[in-house]
């Protein structure tokens, strides 16, 4: 598939992380599009995760998480220090990070926003992120996806 960069693949490379990508077809609007990604690459649900981006007490945090869960927003404003998370408005999120839904990566936004990854990302020797396109994903190490988003890691996820 000829023209994978994103800004994300790019930061990747500029940075010479270990990564890998790999492209997918699910409808965006499908339902249980997360597990559907999943079955489409191969791997166990547990190790893709999707990007919501929030607001934690008027400020756009993102929220990092696995598809085979639910976001407790009680736990990511407790993360970040904050009262009170709600979903972002969906514009808002496409024009601050550079993405569009199902397709929004934590990685190479327009504007890099605080993050929080799931801490069951770091179970895994490698995770699933949008690689900043629908229906491409990146896999790369838990560990560098948390240094290079400047992520903390908390237990945000409900299962």
């Amino acid at each position: 598939m000829a023209g994978q960069g994103t800004p994300a693949t790019a930061l990747l490379t500029k940075r010479k992380i270990s990564h890998s990508t790999h492209p997918y077809d699910v409808s965006p609007d499908a339902p249980n599009y997360g597990a559907l990604v999943a079955a489409a690459l191969g791997v166990p649900p547990a190790q893709v995760f999707k990007s919501l981006v929030t607001e934690v007490d008027g400020g756009l945090t993102v929220a990092v998480v696995p598809v085979t869960g639910e976001l407790d927003l009680k736990a990511l404003a407790a993360a970040v220090g904050g009262k009170r998370a709600a979903m972002a408005d969906r514009t808002l999120a496409e024009r601050t990070t550079g993405y569009v839904r199902g397709g929004i990566s934590p990685l190479g936004q327009r504007k890099q926003l605080p993050t929080v990854v799931d801490a069951s990302a770091l179970e895994h020797p490698t995770v699933y992120v949008s690689a900043g396109r629908r229906g491409l994903q990146l896999q790369l190490a838990p560990g560098d996806l948390v240094a290079l988003t400047g992520a903390v890691t908390a237990p945000i996820a409900t299962r």
